[in-house]
């Protein structure tokens, strides 16, 4: 794949990461820092939603996969060395440490005394064992909090974990209730919202944009070898499935617009399911 010429002016450091500050894009307060690669940060830039990369786990960590805290990127800038990266961000659920709390400085050195010493100055605002359940449950969080909150182009990406029974009760019942909410909203509240202002034809082209992005992503994974290249070939699927998701998305968006809901479309695919194909064609 072609590294795009904005990737290029990075300096990544011998091991291809990169170190980012997190700020909260209402109060400028800094909420984490944490590190990116140059495919997490060509995700984070394409779905506006951040996506780093860890270290301890060595792969992608999309912020939120088991919290349900994600982040909206607002603005991503780069400083005069070209080696650190500063996230404008908007903090779903509004926490962005582990611990619970809204930034992961919370603590501060008091040097009014004889010895320096660090104090925790920021409350829990929720339990980390209630935030981090079982994986199942978190897959829950994910549904109820990221699309109650904020629902933008891939904020439900993350499909790890999520059964296909979770995926057809929960998330497309949910993006309906929230894309019906979005029509009524003002443009510069939401991506989706941006979307319904500039009206169908808006809409139409980005299912058209985003389905061609997934023919290429299709042509580029069927060009991978799992066995000569196992990372390529990782890749090159998930980016496969993030293009599919866009298109279901934006599909979805289409749909909303005309008060359809998603159902009526399962309820077609129900219909059709065990009909022969060659049979349903000749009846329509």
């Amino acid at each position: 794949m072609t590294t795009p010429n904005w990737l290029t002016s990075i300096k990544f450091n011998t091991d291809g990461l990169i170190p980012v500050i997190a700020q909260d894009y209402a109060t400028g307060r800094i909420l984490m820092m944490a590190w990116m690669n140059a495919e997490s940060l060509q995700l984070t830039a394409k779905t506006q939603t951040a996506v780093y990369f860890s270290r301890s786990r060595n792969q992608l960590w999309h912020k939120g996969e088991t919290s349900g805290h994600t982040q909206q990127v607002h603005d991503i800038r780069l400083d005069c060395d070209a080696d650190v990266i500063v996230l404008s961000v908007t903090q779903v659920g509004g926490i962005a440490c582990h611990t619970g709390r809204e930034s992961c400085f919370y603590q501060r050195l008091d040097m009014t005394g004889a010895e320096p010493v660090w104090q925790t100055v920021d409350a829990v605002l929720k339990d980390p064992a209630d935030i981090y359940q079982s994986k199942e449950n978190a897959s829950s969080n994910i549904n109820n909090t990221v699309h109650k909150e904020i629902i933008h182009k891939h904020t439900i990406s993350n499909a790890n974990g999520l059964s296909s029974q979770a995926a057809q009760t929960a998330i497309l019942p949910q993006l309906d209730r929230v894309l019906a909410e979005r029509k009524q909203a003002s443009a510069d509240s939401s991506y989706v919202a941006n979307l319904y202002a500039r009206g169908l034809n808006k809409i139409l082209e980005k299912v058209g944009e985003e389905t061609t992005e997934s023919i290429i992503a299709a042509k580029d994974f069927a060009s991978c070898d799992k066995l000569t290249d196992e990372a390529q070939y990782s890749a090159a699927r998930h980016e496969l499935i993030y293009e599919v998701a866009d298109v279901w998305f934006h599909t979805l968006v289409g749909l909303a617009w005309f008060d359809i809901e998603s159902d009526a479309v399962l309820n077609e695919l129900g219909r059709r399911f065990g009909l022969s194909g060659i049979d349903e064609k000749a009846a329509r």
